[in-house]
């Protein structure tokens, strides 16, 4: 790792077509992209219409029915001749940045996209049984006018379940509930072998259930899931406290913000959503919600925010005013608070449409956004999705609670990506080690937000392009990673795995423990049928050759 004490001196880099084509990439967006995404956006919503029109026994029929297509479909694959299994979904649709080349070589494809259901609301046991391609805005939109919803619930409305649980999700009730996959209690799945298993906590599939989260898909395909929901009420209260001083202070007001200096998180002052916002070295908004219901917000005197809206400021820049404006609370509709980065894109869309926060385009044309990501990757090309690599930052960071100063410090000098997004997650320490996992001895030292069953960690979100490289500076971004990742490794930390990755494969299994994961891969005979989870991971294209070796080895 670099030296932290000596600055960075850059040159100047000189342009090349590329970066004239990212300038006016925006021609290209307003009168394509948008009107596009808008259609895609509205057959969507007709989707979902037509599926809540069904009774949850007509659903289950149809889930049933699809099943049995998908055991049908992997029993006619000839391993010598078909290549590994994976799904047919397009390698371009999905929210991260990594490049989806594992599907460049030969693959077998299971047909998973009629899994759009949401199954079964059970108000009994507090469950919501989904298939994987149901987004969060379908869940949203069925859920909460009955007041309810999904303990953690993804922030961007196109985001699945079983991208969540697969790979990684997470949201402000993370300091309460854990990442996505924690508020799961069963997974249906089909194993290589074609049999359909229902695993849980505490069933002969247990050792399973604990290792299908961050394995990308690797063990089987997920059919469905049920997952823990919770009651809530109409709005959001939500207070907006600035905080100026350096780094430290940033870092000291968004811990006390939600961790109290003793004790576990269960006190009645602990805020439901958490999240802070860093929008320089010296500035940052610290936010806490809590619900409330709809007599409460409308009261005289209290302000009702209704920030869905598409002509609204986007949510980041209406957080930044409390830093003039100075400490202020507000009550957002429930279901619109949920969703508050999806306009925006959290602040990527200011890149793509750099007047798309303005007034006007926003009466007049704020209506369409956000353009659909799946859609951006697809059209990109070769050339364009390299320069985001090397020029963008794409990169959530999983960091213990107490090293968030020294990461944020790192990120400072080496990235200077701002804003940035703060949010404290729980890690819990579970019967079986799973791929990430708490510090050890962590239940003993106690420190603000640990408890005995779980350590508090924060995710440092960096989405934006470097400063260096919005002041045309050379910027190494492969460099940059590959140092962000072995600073990760030193300090017990985690990248997620949707972003672009450095890693080669022994520094990726000293990130992850991969030891349960690789038992279930052979117990379950994934080896061999389904692509291990670092070589779908890894970046670049991935060859035959080179993919079937790594399976060989194992086998």
């Amino acid at each position: 790792m670099s030296n932290m004490k000596t600055p960075i001196v850059r040159p100047q880099r000189k342009k090349v077509w590329v970066d004239h084509l990212v300038q006016f990439r925006w021609v290209f967006v307003i009168f394509f992209m948008l009107p596009i995404s808008c259609m895609l956006h509205f057959v969507t919503y007709i989707g979902e219409i037509i599926s809540g029109s069904k009774s949850y026994k007509q659903r289950q029929k149809e889930h049933d029915k699809n099943v049995l297509k998908a055991i049908k479909r992997l029993n006619e694959r000839n391993p010598s001749k078909d290549g590994l299994v994976c799904t047919a979904r397009k390698p371009w649709v999905s929210v991260g940045m990594r490049n989806v080349d594992y599907k460049r070589a030969r693959h077998f494809e299971v047909d998973l996209s009629a899994f759009c259901n949401i199954l079964e609301i059970d108000h009994e046991r507090m469950v919501a049984k989904c298939e994987p391609m149901v987004t969060m805005g379908q869940i949203t939109r069925a859920m909460v006018p009955m007041n309810l919803a999904l303990a953690v619930v993804a922030e961007l409305e196109d985001l699945t379940v079983g991208g969540l649980i697969n790979g990684f999700g997470i949201e402000g009730s993370s300091h309460l509930y854990g990442l996505f996959s924690d508020t799961v209690v069963a997974y249906e799945i089909l194993l290589a072998d074609g049999r359909v298993v229902r695993a849980t906590k505490d069933n002969q599939y247990s050792d399973l259930f604990y290792a299908i989260p961050w394995s990308q898909g690797t063990l089987g395909l997920l059919l469905s899931a049920e997952i823990k929901i919770i009651p809530i009420k109409e709005y959001m209260k939500l207070t907006y406290k600035p905080v100026h001083g350096n780094l430290r202070d940033l870092v000291n007001g968004y811990i006390d913000s939600f961790a109290p200096q003793c004790g576990e998180i269960v006190s009645e002052n602990v805020p439901v959503f958490v999240e802070t916002l860093i929008y320089n070295p010296n500035e940052a908004v610290c936010m806490t919600g809590k619900y409330a219901s709809k007599e409460e917000a409308e009261k005289k005197g209290n302000t009702v925010n209704r920030i869905g809206w598409w002509f609204k400021p986007w949510f980041y820049q209406h957080a930044q005013k409390a830093l003039k404006k100075g400490e202020f609370v507000e009550f957002i509709p429930t279901r619109e608070y949920y969703h508050r980065h999806t306009r925006s894109l959290f602040w990527e869309a200011k890149l793509i449409l750099p007047f798309a926060d303005q007034w006007w385009f926003r009466f007049f044309l704020g209506w369409m956004m956000p353009p659909k990501i799946s859609l951006m990757k697809a059209t990109q090309g070769e050339a364009l999705r390299n320069y985001y690599h090397d020029m963008h930052v794409i990169q959530d960071l999983l960091v213990p609670l107490h090293k968030v100063y020294d990461a944020l410090e790192w990120a400072n000098r080496e990235m200077e990506v701002y804003p940035i997004w703060l949010c404290p997650h729980k890690l819990f320490k579970h019967p079986r080690k799973t791929m990430v996992y708490p510090e050890a001895g962590f239940e003993q030292k106690r420190r603000r937000g640990d408890t005995v069953h779980a350590q508090m960690y924060t995710d440092i979100g960096l989405y934006y392009a470097p400063r260096p490289v919005l002041r045309g500076e050379v910027f190494d971004g492969a460099g940059a990673v590959h140092r962000m990742e072995s600073w990760l490794i030193e300090n017990h930390g985690f990248e997620t795995q949707y972003a672009v990755t450095e890693l080669n494969e022994k520094d990726f299994w000293r990130m992850f423990d991969g030891e349960l994961y690789d038992k279930c891969r052979r117990k379950y005979k994934a080896v061999g049928n389904f692509m291990s989870v670092y070589y779908k991971s890894k970046k670049g294209k991935k060859t035959e050759n080179e993919v079937q070796e790594a399976e060989n080895v194992q086998l």
